[in-house]
């Protein structure tokens, strides 16, 4: 299985400033301490070196793994292609150059980005409609609540990160039915507002 990684951290490896401008004065660096610098856990450098994507440089005469500019460099790559979506497999071909490089993956991804956002677009136009016959089922919908639809999602097998993309999207698609689809989940105004501030800016946690 692979480690959830968080938003924080695919940031952080976005940053080159933080993987390429602070490295210029070690020599090698400890599983923490690389890991601390792409805010990453532990646990994703080991199981990067795991599925064979990441190797220490050599190790210590106390056997502690350690990393150089080489190995650096390398991760910066997996985070980059990790933040766009990329599965460790893909990721392995990239590094490796096989399968007809970079290109075919990317637009593999791509179109794979396509069918997920035409997906979530079809999710919104059905809620749309829910809310355009929201009047006529008045009577039956009061009890209605954001833990309920939550729970409704969930089943229907969205995730966590499905149910925040969907906001994004329909904030993005569609914001005065996104405003009227929150309130009609009788949720606080305040949340409202915080929902879908995220829901714009991709910062905070739903």
């Amino acid at each position: 299985m692979q480690p959830v990684l968080g938003r924080n951290c695919r940031t952080k490896c976005l940053d080159l400033s933080i993987t390429i401008g602070s490295i210029v004065d070690f020599v090698m660096l400890s599983v923490s301490q690389i890991a601390r610098q792409f805010g990453l856990s532990r646990t994703a450098i080991l199981y990067y070196e795991s599925v064979g994507l990441l190797k220490p440089a050599h190790r210590s005469q106390a056997r502690y793994r350690l990393y150089g500019k080489k190995e650096i460099e390398v991760l910066r790559q997996i985070c980059l292609y990790r933040s766009v979506g990329l599965s460790v497999r893909d990721i392995g071909r990239l590094l490796s150059g096989t399968e007809g490089g970079a290109a075919a993956v990317l637009n593999r991804r791509l179109i794979e980005l396509e069918a997920e956002i035409g997906e979530l677009r079809r999710h919104q136009q059905a809620i749309v409609k829910l809310l355009q016959a929201r009047k006529s089922l008045s009577g039956r919908t009061k009890d209605m609540t954001k833990e309920k639809w939550v729970a409704i999602m969930k089943a229907a097998g969205f995730s966590e990160d499905d149910m925040r993309r969907w906001h994004q999207e329909f904030e993005k698609a569609a914001p005065d039915d996104h405003q009227e689809f929150l309130t009609y989940l009788h949720i606080a105004s305040d949340e409202i507002r915080h929902i879908r501030d995220w829901s714009r800016t991709g910062e905070g946690k739903h």
